[in-house]
């Protein structure tokens, strides 16, 4: 009586595992098809992204290929569905895996990007001064520039000296200050290097002008800071109000299953959920434009 049965689990793992090869061999095959044409949607798409890549980490003097992060995203998504496949990962992990591993390098760009301009922000008013000594004592507005490059610190340094490069094989300072600005992205660094372009084109006391641009820069940040205090606790209550629904439903459909049914099996509990979730989404935008003071 146990052979047949023996026999039957057995023929049950040779029909799951060859489902399994034949399923692998499939995507793969699928895959192979797809992008083995230069001219497919996937390369297309391959090439715009990498690209995308590179045109955000160039400004930050950041080297790394856009094709070895979106290769390191493939790999990490392929050993993902491995995972899953093996073990059988639950839902909610399979996809905050799958969004981590899709939006995250772009995120984390995007949060290198902003460190950086921060730094520089930071570093503005003391580079500010640095220049308008250094025309203290040399004619040559360029020349100053050269000598603030050996006296400033990384990330400004970086700027500048690709400014002095730029100089150096013809553009003019106009140009390299206006590269600088867009490269940059910030305000403050658009309003000290417009001082810089505005005093030397009408004359006058150019360093009197830098010091005094250094002044307002330095009360600007003053003020920031001030408002940044005074909105800290109104952000995290941002957060919670944005994460503590979500975290709420989770919770209560883990120990009470089935707690939501009534809302997904009829109209107007699909109603109420997209009432509800607009009303969500509203007061989120609604306080995110309240703490977003502009100075």
């Amino acid at each position: 009586m146990s052979l047949p049965k023996v026999n039957i689990a057995l023929t049950d793992e040779l029909l799951k595992g060859g489902s399994f090869v034949l399923t692998a061999f499939g995507i793969f095959v699928s895959v192979w098809a797809t992008t083995s044409d230069p001219s497919s949607f996937v390369w297309r798409y391959w090439a715009r992204y990498t690209s995308s890549l590179e045109r955000k980490l160039r400004p930050q003097f950041i080297w790394t290929k856009g094709s070895t992060i979106a290769g390191g995203q493939a790999a990490a998504m392929f050993l993902m569905l491995l995972a899953h496949a093996l073990v059988r990962l639950s839902n909610f992990v399979l996809v905050v895996g799958t969004v981590a591993i899709i939006i995250g390098p772009t995120i984390w760009v995007e949060k290198m990007r902003r460190d950086r301009v921060l730094a520089i922000e930071t570093q503005l008013d003391t580079t500010i001064l640095s220049l308008a000594n250094a025309l203290k004592s040399i004619p040559s507005i360029g020349a100053a520039f050269q000598s603030v490059v050996m006296v400033i610190q990384d990330p400004t340094r970086q700027e500048f000296e690709l400014a002095v490069k730029e100089m150096k094989v013809g553009s003019t300072l106009d140009q390299a200050l206006l590269h600088m600005a867009a490269r940059i992205g910030s305000r403050q660094v658009d309003s000290a290097l417009s001082a810089v372009l505005i005093g030397r084109q009408i004359g006058g006391n150019l360093p009197k002008v830098l010091e005094q641009t250094a002044a307002t820069l330095r009360e600007m940040a003053r003020l920031e800071g001030v408002v940044r205090t005074k909105t800290a606790e109104g952000k995290a209550q941002l957060w919670v109000m944005a994460l503590l629904p979500a975290a709420l439903i989770y919770a209560l459909n883990m120990f009470w299953q089935g707690y939501f049914d009534p809302l997904t099996k009829s109209i107007f509990g699909y109603f109420l959920i997209v009432v509800c979730g607009g009303l969500w989404i509203g007061g989120i935008l609604a306080a995110r434009k309240i703490l977003n003071v502009d100075i």
